[in-house]
């Protein structure tokens, strides 16, 4: 089942403009890898489960970590509508997603599974990507 908030102060938010760097979640914190996306937009609350199906299907015993979560509603009108009539109803929700922003991360697996791993995330996200390991100090 895809991800949405539980509740929300207005069913309806302005689109609004993604702009500048990711400067909170944009460093690898629970697991050993993470990917992490290199352009701006929004994913879909589908997409992100196809992400987590793909981790948890391409590295068994390892354990996910999802960082975003789906807290924007998309609205849409049905097809073949006419102009005018006010905004359509809620159509999906997405998680908006800056440059720098981790999506996911895995933990107890090797380097080479990772990267197999979020290579197939990869393929699924609409956003760029690349991978990204845990910094130790």
């Amino acid at each position: 089942m895809a991800m949405m908030p539980k509740r929300m102060k207005y069913r309806k938010v302005q689109r609004g403009k993604v702009r500048g760097r990711a400067t909170r979640g944009n460093k690898v914190s629970f697991g050993d890898f993470g990917i992490q996306a290199l352009e701006p937009g929004y994913i879909p609350a589908k997409t992100i489960e196809a992400g987590r199906v793909a981790c948890t299907r391409n590295a068994p015993g390892a354990k996910v970590f999802i960082r975003i979560f789906p807290q924007k509603p998309i609205t849409s009108t049905p097809a073949e509508t006419r102009m005018g009539k006010g905004k359509g109803e809620p159509d999906y929700w997405a998680a908006v997603v800056k440059p720098g922003t981790i999506l996911f991360e895995l933990e107890g697996v090797t380097e080479d599974i990772a990267k197999l791993t979020f290579n197939r995330v990869a393929h699924k996200m609409p956003v760029r990507t690349r991978m990204v390991k845990r910094r130790r100090i």
